[in-house]
């Protein structure tokens, strides 16, 4: 049992990378930057501490059900993020500076954020209570969603435009960088 559950851990671990691994991707050609997706990743983290918490005042085991809700989470969480920076990016296209198309997407995605989050936690609510003997089992993944979902909301709208703030500077000051070594006059053939 122990060999098994061990095993089973392992698996755990190599799906959450792949999962990440593939969120990563998908961003990447989605946004055509590499360093983009890092900012709406950057809340992972974020979710799974709500999660553990909400395992720790529950007191719930970390069960094969609770590592489901772990993987779920971690698309779940980045859709908030998803939602702020595509706003933000589509607004700095249109000539808006960084800062105020930050507060824009604030102000504009706050409600589809809380509603969506709301919708989900709601979802939740009945597995995480486990109404019959046959749900009991399954409570720790609504447990760890409801409370990953909650911490990455509230976070997200905090975390989220401080990270993108940072992380577009550093690809700006990256890029002119770029562009002064490796010149496009440099890579000319004639």
């Amino acid at each position: 049992e122990a060999e098994r559950f061990q095993e089973l851990m392992v698996n755990m671990v190599v799906s959450l990378g792949l999962g990440m691994m593939f969120i990563f991707l998908v961003l990447a050609s989605l946004y055509g930057s590499f360093i983009t997706p890092v900012t709406i990743m950057s809340v992972i983290p974020l979710a799974g501490v709500g999660a553990f918490l909400a395992l720790f005042i529950t007191r719930s085991s970390f069960d094969l059900f609770s590592m489901i809700g772990c993987v779920m989470l971690m698309g779940l969480a980045t859709k908030n993020s998803i939602l702020l920076v595509d706003f933000t990016l589509e607004r700095m296209r249109e000539g808006v500076n960084r800062f105020d198309a930050l507060l824009q997407a604030g102000e504009a995605r706050l409600r589809p954020i809380i509603m969506t989050s709301l919708a989900l936690i709601a979802g939740m609510v009945p597995v995480a209570i486990g109404l019959n003997e046959a749900s009991k089992s399954r409570t720790s993944l609504g447990i760890v969603v409801i409370g990953g979902t909650i911490s990455s909301t509230i976070l997200t709208l905090v975390v989220i435009p401080a990270v993108f703030l940072y992380v577009d500077r550093f690809q700006e000051w990256f890029l002119k960088l770029y562009h002064r070594v490796f010149g496009e006059d440099k890579f000319v053939v004639e």
